[in-house]
């Protein structure tokens, strides 16, 4: 069962590529639709209607997504704790 939950504010992406290159097994560049960084899609991100998409992860999968978020340097990606609704990043 997922532990963690990804938000991605997407529109907020300035394309810096660091959450790909801290995380290449999640994260992708969209080079030909717009340059931002996209979930990989095999992961399967839930879209909101915000435009913002959620990706539930295990514990093995933590690291290098809180590797991610902290490279961002727009911080638009947010790591919760789903046992106790921490917000980790």
């Amino acid at each position: 069962m997922a532990k963690f939950k990804i938000i991605y504010e997407r529109a907020g992406c300035i394309g810096a590529s660091a959450c790909a290159a801290a995380a290449p097994g999640f994260w992708t560049m969209d080079e030909a639709k717009d340059a931002k960084a996209d979930i990989i899609k095999t992961k399967n991100p839930t879209k909101l209607t915000n435009g913002n998409e959620e990706l539930l992860i295990d514990e093995k999968d933590l690291a290098m997504n809180l590797d991610a978020a902290r490279a961002c340097p727009v911080n638009v990606i947010h790591i919760i704790n789903l046992d106790t609704n921490e917000k980790l990043i």
